[in-house]
């Protein structure tokens, strides 16, 4: 275990599940157009990018706008996810977490957020974690979105720990592609059937000991 001196997190579906919130928020776009949307129909959304969730949900509705109209639903959508998302609180962190990452800095381990998410320090102010971790990198600090591994290398970076010392924490396939292509170790918090390129695989992050950090 001595190789691993850094852990970083996912934040959507690892330390919070805003997913509730952008369904919401979609379903309120799409009730003001005029149609319904189903939660079955929000999970074609899951791991994709605003503008093209957009496309995906005017393509449910039958409905066609021109380029201004598509950026500002989007601009409407995100509006309101945010204006849900300033109200969570601590109790919408996710089982275990805290108590996770107090053992990990009793061990010496550093941790950070790598997340594509441009509300990152929103969603950690209102559950008042922004200041549990060493370093945040958001999807206002990168370029490229997972898989490319920017996110992690930058987290890896910011921590000054080697990427081959770093385990990632995520719920998204495209999540644990970008930790593999950065060279970390990829621990996938969900389905071992969805993320089977992890190096392991848990449920959540309760009741999970430092022992996970095991990769010989």
């Amino acid at each position: 275990m001595a190789n691993i001196k850094a852990c970083l997190f996912d934040l959507d579906g690892v330390i919070v599940n805003t997913a509730k919130y952008h369904y919401l928020a979609w379903k309120r776009l799409a009730n003001e157009l005029g149609f319904e949307f189903s939660e079955e129909d929000n999970e074609r959304l899951k791991g994709v990018s605003r503008m093209e969730s957009l496309e995906i949900l005017l393509e449910i509705g039958n409905k066609e706008v021109d380029e201004n109209t598509k950026l500002k639903l989007a601009e409407k959508k995100n509006g309101w996810y945010r204006e849900y998302i300033t109200k969570m609180d601590e109790s919408e962190i996710l089982p275990g977490v805290k108590d996770f990452i107090k053992t990990l800095k009793e061990n010496g381990i550093k941790v950070a957020i790598g997340s594509s998410s441009k509300n990152t320090m929103t969603i950690l102010e209102s559950i008042n974690m922004v200041n549990e971790f060493e370093a945040i990198i958001d999807g206002n600090k990168i370029s490229k979105a997972k898989p490319d591994p920017e996110v992690f290398l930058l987290g890896a970076e910011a921590l000054d720990i080697k990427p081959e010392e770093c385990v990632v924490f995520e719920d998204a396939t495209a999540g644990v592609e970008a930790a593999k292509r950065g060279g970390m170790y990829a621990i996938g918090v969900g389905s071992p059937d969805i993320l089977k390129e992890a190096d392991k695989v848990i449920p959540n992050l309760e009741n999970v000991s430092i022992d996970i950090l095991n990769f010989e």
